[in-house]
């Protein structure tokens, strides 16, 4: 009887040996699927199975191999894969590094069209390279797109589909470390933000910011990603000292961070805790900042959120006039990358500031179709009379309308109502001011928004003290009191830990 085949020339060949490599095999692909490649590259190279096998192995181990009766050792893979000409990875699961290269080529093509061009054609190319590399089997491109896909849909209002796609971000990276896994959470908070959500906000970003300081994982880019995110939820629910805390520490992580957009972004964020301590000048250079990042880097929602912030600004300083054309600006830029939801609440402080100007006509006629099927919005005769000064919101280019509701932007829904009330207040219609009062209290109950809340419960209590409502007048203030008693005191826990920064007192 003939000796049993040697696979292997030489004293590593014998079958022993083989079996006991069996254990190194490499791959999830399993044996057959190995098989079927080698034997498809190397016909479309031109080897023959000795060719192949030389000098290392036999043609009869090749033929075994490419039949799926072996299953390969590493070793063996690793010379098959030099004499075949690709790499130790791509024989095993069949993917090439160059396809790892062309997606992540291509996430960032459709970071950029959603940063400048249009939402929907970047979110067909992430859905399309989420697509590929989840049969690919590309882990990382596979969340990429699906954090991609979470920033479309925030930015067109759907929030829930958001949240479903950041949570499958978060999942598939599950086995990562924590700041990997930080632009989901961040993603995740920011639209529950964006739903009035905002104590589940701080929830998820302060525990993020919790685990990463507690476990030593002091990651400079992940911590200025939530703590940034924090200035907003914070700065709505009157937490005014933590608000301050996280611009701080924002501020003295900048110099660590080595991402423009995140410095772009922190210098946005700063700018809402220097509005509050009053020091408006200090706040629109910051903001300043932040836009010139943004112009350089072409990112285009961004940028339209400093013209926001920066009209915001002018606002609060009484600056009407600079108001209102920063708000525009920023209006038209988020309808041409049509940013429905954000353009809407862009809307309501441009309603305000028209408001303040006497035209409350142009201001109603922004307001009234942001409310259409709410509740608590009846028709007026000139809510349909904007002048020629395009004041009703003739910028949309087109744009499907968006309404604000619990569910999607309750905190500027509750400011729609609360602008209406005072309007419907001042022409001496007490029964539309009382519905549109009561309306944006219920909106913003849900949401946390503490000083928002304490100053509606001021005007309907003014509003019912003038009726000769007084014991519905003193309830509302209580109301408001208690709404006031320790911003950020009575909805958060205890602060989270931080990280050990000099410079950040």
């Amino acid at each position: 009887m003939s000796p049993a085949p040697s696979y292997r020339r030489g004293e590593e060949g014998t079958v022993a040996e083989k079996r006991a490599g069996d254990g190194r095999a490499a791959g999830a692909e399993g044996t057959a699927e190995i098989g079927r490649r080698v034997l498809r590259l190397r016909t479309e190279r031109g080897f023959t199975q000795r060719q192949l096998a030389e000098p290392a192995y036999t043609a009869a181990y090749v033929s075994t191999l490419e039949a799926g009766k072996v299953r390969p050792s590493e070793v063996a893979l690793r010379h098959l894969a030099e004499r075949l000409g690709v790499t130790y990875e791509e024989l095993v699961t069949g993917r090439s590094p160059q396809d790892a290269t062309r997606l992540r080529a291509g996430l960032t093509d459709a970071r950029r069209t959603l940063a400048t061009g249009d939402t929907e054609d970047a979110a067909a190319r992430f859905a399309a390279l989420g697509a590929e590399a989840d049969l690919l089997g590309f882990t990382d491109e596979r969340a990429a797109a699906l954090l991609g896909l979470g920033d479309c849909a925030m930015e067109t209002g759907e929030l829930t589909a958001a949240r479903d796609h950041f949570e499958a971000a978060e999942k598939l990276l599950a086995d990562e470390p924590l700041p990997r896994r930080v632009p989901a959470i961040r993603g995740r908070a920011v639209a529950h933000l964006l739903a009035g959500e905002l104590r589940y906000s701080c929830y998820l970003l302060e525990s993020a910011i919790d685990e990463l300081n507690a476990s030593g994982l002091h990651d400079p880019n992940a911590l200025l990603l939530l703590y940034t995110a924090a200035i907003a939820p914070y700065m709505d629910m009157g937490a005014h000292a933590r608000a301050v805390r996280a611009a701080e520490l924002s501020l003295a992580l900048a110099p660590s961070v080595d991402n423009p957009e995140l410095v772009a972004q922190m210098h946005r964020g700063v700018a809402r805790t220097l509005i509050a301590e009053g020091r408006t000048a200090e706040a629109d250079a910051s903001l300043a900042k932040a836009q010139e990042l943004y112009e350089q880097l072409r990112l285009r929602t961004d940028l339209a959120h400093c013209h926001w912030m920066r009209g915001y600004v002018h606002a609060q300083d009484g600056d009407l006039e600079r108001a209102e054309s920063e708000l525009r600006i920023a209006r038209d830029m988020l309808a041409s990358k049509r940013a429905a939801l954000f353009m809407v609440q862009v809307e309501v402080e441009l309603a305000d500031v028209l408001r303040r100007r006497g035209r409350t006509a142009a201001a109603e006629a922004l307001l009234r179709p942001l409310l259409a099927r709410s509740g608590g919005s009846r028709d007026s005769g000139d809510s349909g009379s904007s002048g020629s000064s395009g004041d009703s919101g003739s910028s949309r280019d087109g744009q499907e309308a968006v309404e604000l509701t619990a569910e999607r932007g309750a905190v500027h829904a509750g400011g729609a109502h609360r602008l209406l009330g005072l309007i419907a207040d001042e022409r001496g219609d007490a029964e539309e001011a009382e519905e549109h009062y009561c309306a944006a209290l219920s909106l913003l109950e849900r949401t946390g928004a503490a000083g928002d809340l304490a100053d509606l419960c001021r005007l309907l209590g003014d509003l019912l003290r003038r009726e000769g409502r007084l014991e519905a007048a003193m309830d509302a203030y209580r109301t408001g009191l208690g709404h006031r008693a320790a911003p950020g005191t009575t909805t958060l826990g205890p602060a989270p830990a931080e990280p050990p920064l000099q410079g950040a007192r």
